[in-house]
């Protein structure tokens, strides 16, 4: 995830004299990664990555917890000022403003406030600008707090439009199939079913929970009573509707990844103090809380052993503590054994003696870990391996023109054209609920974004196919396919020949119909009896295809070749022009020539026009130079050949 912090808003909650070069060198090195840093004016703008498990990082105030640990392990003094709020509003399960019903398997912690009597208008500078330097837009001081909010601490909030929510009544579910709601944006989504959606008094649905909210119930211009809402979701759920619906909020993104549900209370204190600050609301005396199942705080054990063996490097117990306190992470030593109690804000990443380790680690510093080269031999590399070979075969085909892509093997039900194939128990969508038989769809699927192209193309995947088991895991088989678009069926089917011959394999092929193949337009490439593939032009759009087993072209392949001298005696290399019969196998004339005199070297087309075919015969002798005699007769012979075993004449 990729997050940007003001330097003067960081500085709220971090207090040092580090500059922001020096905060951001030390972060990099010892958590999360500040990428580049922007000069706005006299703010400088952080731009970090903070990695999917650390959400607790993602906002102002996780990054400058992060750096109140980090900058005094470089000599750095650093400390972190709390979230000072001046909201005294008492929590409750109950409350005379709003009526609930909530399902807390979808949401975990509910809490709402009311507060009146708001005055609309513009946010204070500080914030615009604020908003402004890390991309968003200030829209009026209700909206920017709910956003202002979010980026400092990490948590969504929500504000509906009071008088909007008819009956005072909020009703947490899941959808059901069918269902609409028009979001703020002003998009109407019918729902699949299962996404967590609020519904009023009169049954309508006001809010897409944990996404966006619902157009019916927005706060506008003339809204005089808010209720702030500030909650924690299901994670899964949220992830799942997220992808379900295609819509995606820097709220969804948040909520998603798992969020503190005990993070809902400073959020809530602190939205409270602003709006009475900004909006000059009047904030009613409870806060409405539903948390059925609080917080428990969770031990994690290991040993001052386990840390050295790992690390490879003694840390004193004392400095292990240290480490860990300064991350909010409560330490107890009996003897060598170490007690660590986990926050909430770490709970769902750490949860392992592997987790409290990787903390120490990063702290200590990688960097002041002591580097050491291996000791032995280095190994030899697997003599055939196939990761080796596949690097060959691709590397052969990307010199003939080819280009590799990368397709998914997911695909949808009319790509697999089988009732066999197998089927995803919870697919993200219906293209992609198969796992696929084939490599054929996704290529004539790619080849067909980019018919446009009038070049030559060629383009090749390796990559598994699943064959069904029944009973068991299905085969997965590593397959060579490819297609080939706006070139001949001689040209391509030279590229697979080149191919095989720079495999070293002697490959025979035979013409023989499939239905996805035009009639007499497919070969079977075969290695003695053994099957490699096939290659032809399909049916649809007239796309040249190829495909191949990987393990069974590598078992026939001979990394090393017969070598054969250069002929000490020059060549003589005439052009023969037949004319053949309808359907006559080229393959099997050009077979037959070669085999006609042991002193024919080489046969190759280099021209077709209509039903005349043009090879070129090199005639060459291993032991003496070749008269234009000796030629004639062998010519004599390939021609009563070709005449008596296919009925082809020579061209006058």
């Amino acid at each position: 995830m990729d997050i940007k912090i003001p330097d003067s808003w960081l500085r709220d909650y971090l207090k040092t004299s580090a500059n922001s070069a020096k905060i951001a060198e030390c972060l990099s090195l010892s958590g999360p990664s500040v990428e580049k840093i922007e000069k706005k004016g006299k703010d400088a703008i952080y731009s970090i990555e903070v990695t999917t498990n650390r959400v607790d990082s993602v906002g102002v105030f996780g990054i400058a917890r992060e750096a109140a640990a980090i900058l005094p392990r470089f000599g750095i003094s650093a400390s972190l000022s709390s979230v000072k709020t001046k909201s005294r509003q008492e929590f409750a399960k109950e409350v005379d403003y709003l009526e609930t019903k909530v399902d807390h398997k979808l949401c975990p912690r509910f809490t709402a406030i009311l507060i009146r009597d708001i005055k609309i208008g513009p946010s204070p500078v500080f914030i615009q600008e604020r908003l402004k330097a890390i991309g968003s837009r200030p829209i009026n001081n209700v909206v920017d707090i709910s956003n202002y909010l979010m980026y400092e601490l990490g948590q969504p909030l929500h504000t509906f439009d009071y008088n909007k929510i008819r009956g005072a009544k909020m009703i947490l579910r899941e959808s059901k199939r069918g269902e609409k709601l028009t979001t703020l944006d002003g998009k109407t989504h019918i729902l699949p079913g299962g996404d967590i959606v609020i519904e009023d008094g009169d049954g309508r649905l006001i809010d897409l929970a944990g996404i966006m909210g619902g157009k019916n119930s927005e706060v506008d211009e003339n809204t005089k009573n808010v209720l702030l809402f500030v909650q924690n979701y299901n994670p899964v759920n949220i992830r799942r509707d997220v992808m379900t619906l295609a819509k995606r909020t820097d709220a969804a993104t948040l909520f998603e990844k798992g969020l503190d549900p005990e993070l809902v209370e400073v959020t809530m204190r602190r939205g409270i103090d602003l709006f009475v600050q900004i909006c000059k609301g009047k904030p009613e005396s409870k806060i409405l809380d539903l948390y059925p199942n609080p917080y428990s705080s969770k031990t994690v054990r290991l040993t001052e052993k386990f840390v050295e063996d790992r690390l490879g490097v003694p840390i004193a117990k004392n400095d292990i503590s240290k480490i860990l306190d300064s991350l909010g992470l409560k330490t107890q030593w009996n003897g060598e054994d170490l007690s660590v109690s986990i926050p909430s804000w770490r709970a769902r990443d750490i949860n392992l003696p592997e987790d409290i380790l990787e903390e120490v680690a990063r702290l200590y510093g990688y960097h002041n870990m002591p580097s050491k080269i291996m000791n032995g031999e280095i190994p030899e590399p697997l003599e055939n391996s196939p990761f080796e070979f596949e690097i060959k075969v691709k590397r052969t085909l990307q010199g003939w023109g080819g280009t590799e892509v990368y397709t998914s093997s997911l695909v949808s039900k009319e790509q697999v054209a089988s009732d066999w194939s197998l089927k995803l128990k919870n697919p993200l969508g219906s293209d992609s609920e198969y796992l696929r038989l084939s490599l054929a769809p996704s290529l004539i699927d790619a080849a067909s974004k980019n018919k446009r192209e009038e070049d030559p193309m060629h383009l090749f995947e390796m990559s598994k196919v699943y064959l069904p088991i029944r009973g068991n895991l299905p085969e997965e088989k590593m397959m060579l396919a490819g297609v080939f678009a706006n070139q001949s069926f001689e040209d391509t089917k030279g590229v697979i020949e080149a191919l095989l011959e720079s495999l070293g394999i002697e490959a025979t092929f035979a013409q023989e119909d499939s239905r996805w193949f035009l009639p007499h337009h497919r070969l079977v490439v075969k290695s003695g009896k053994l099957e490699l593939g096939q290659f032809g032009v399909l049916k649809k759009e007239g796309l040249i295809y190829y495909e191949f087993g990987v393990e069974d072209v590598r078992s026939v392949s001979k990394p090393l070749t017969t070598y054969i001298p250069t002929p000490k005696y020059p060549s003589q290399v005439e052009d023969i022009s037949l004319v053949l019969k309808s359907r006559t196998l080229l393959g099997e004339i050009i077979k037959s020539m070669e085999t006609a005199d042991q002193q024919i070297s080489s046969v190759r087309l280099v021209d077709t026009f209509e039903d005349t075919k043009t090879l070129r015969v090199t005639y060459q002798s291993l032991s003496k130079t070749l008269t234009d005699k000796e030629v004639e007769k062998i010519r004599k012979k390939v021609l009563d050949r070709m005449k008596k075993k296919f009925g082809a004449r020579l061209k006058n």
